[in-house]
């Protein structure tokens, strides 16, 4: 609790109480309850899930209750309740391959092995604002499947890889336990793993402004959504003692991957790079723009000019957090009036030095003037006094 002056307590607990009323709105209107929260409102819900690195629907609903819609408040209630739970282990790494799903596109490929499947998109309405929601009536259930989804869809960067068109992701040597964020500090040069793990729950619409300079020619990539993936996959985590893993649940998760043309090296041929992007729930544009930017990060290593903003590291790493972005942004809001009358009273003091230093060069100009005349008068002829005459 920030208390600046006196009575400020008072008065920062009256703020709770209107903020209370202020979230609750109109008594006469039913309150929203975190089951329609989670229900209705399910990419709002991911996206708090996402960024704060927690899945859990329900708590993501009561968040983004708790904090009148506003995302990024959200986000960093549920970062904070997140910091208070146990840990009990790593989970095996997810296998999207058997990922049960909803939708999966391709832009690169017209047929693919299992087909396009749609699945939910605003790809393909008007976005023009659809009245009949204002009468909230019951959506008609969808008819069952003509032809079940198949169970195999082989990725499409798979298709690449038989025919060595694409680079290999293989395991590194020993293959060392990833860096964690959430108990490491980012430090430079950051790995890929540190850096798609600072990716993943980088706020949104950074995200896509920096996805969008590469597309505007800040980069040297022209990239291809090869693949893009939404469903439910399995969590699994490896028992010591009982010496083989066992599945915790399900989550959804959406899964992008970029790939982009490259010219080579003396070292390797052309072929197509890529860029990934994996989030908590249904969210694409997220997903597209961290793969974006994950391929734009590695410029360097691939020897490829990084002189743009989403090449450099440090500029996109480090201002990518939306809780750290908002939390210095938002503290000027909280009274700084040491600091602004010290401020206050150095530009008072450098005015004064200049006000003092323009009279002194206005009275030093007005004598030099004054004997310039004194001099030219002593000097003149009397043709001169009779011309001035």
């Amino acid at each position: 609790m920030y208390v600046a002056v006196k009575g400020g307590e008072r008065a920062i607990l009256n703020s709770y109480r209107m903020l209370d009323g202020y979230r609750r709105g109109d008594p006469a209107v039913p309150a929203l309850t975190l089951a329609q929260i989670r229900e209705q409102m399910p990419l709002a819900v991911s996206r708090v899930m996402a960024e704060g690195s927690l899945y859990d629907p329900h708590l993501a609903a009561l968040a983004l209750k708790q904090a009148a819609g506003d995302a990024i408040e959200a986000v960093f209630l549920l970062r904070a309740y997140r910091t208070t739970l146990p840990r009990f282990g790593y989970t095996q790494p997810l296998d999207t391959a058997c990922m049960g799903l909803q939708r999966r596109i391709s832009a690169t490929f017209k047929d693919v092995p299992g087909g396009q499947v749609l699945g939910p998109t605003y790809d393909y309405t008007q976005r023009l604002l659809d009245f009949s929601l204002e009468d909230d009536a019951p959506v008609a259930p969808l008819p069952p499947a003509e032809v079940p989804l198949d169970p195999a869809m082989p990725r499409v960067t798979d298709l690449l890889r038989h025919e060595s068109l694409v680079e290999d992701e293989a395991i590194p040597p020993g293959d060392p336990a990833p860096f964690d964020l959430t108990r490491q500090p980012m430090t430079f040069p950051a790995s890929r793993p540190a850096r798609l793990q600072n990716l993943a729950r980088a706020d949104e619409g950074y995200l896509l402004s920096m996805g969008y300079s590469t597309q505007r020619g800040y980069g040297n990539t022209h990239p291809f959504a090869a693949e893009i993936r939404y469903g439910s996959v399995e969590v699994e985590m490896f028992v010591e003692e009982l010496g083989f893993a066992v599945t915790l649940g399900e989550i959804d998760v959406t899964e992008c991957q970029m790939v982009s043309q490259f010219a080579g090296n003396p070292q390797e041929g052309p072929r197509f790079t890529r860029g990934y992007g994996l989030v908590f729930g249904y969210g694409e544009r997220k997903a597209m723009s961290m793969a974006l930017v994950d391929r734009a990060l590695r410029a360097a290593e691939l020897g490829e000019a990084a002189d743009s903003p989403a090449n450099d590291h440090e500029f996109v790493l480090y201002h990518s957090d939306n809780v750290e972005a908002s939390g210095f942004v938002q503290h000027l809001k909280l009274p700084h009036y040491v600091d602004f009358q010290a401020n206050l009273e150095l530009v008072r003091r450098m005015r004064a030095e200049s006000a003092a230093q323009a009279g002194a060069d206005t009275q030093g100009g007005v004598a030099a003037h004054n004997e310039r005349q004194a001099t030219r008068a002593a000097a003149a002829s009397p043709l001169d006094e009779a011309i001035a005459s």
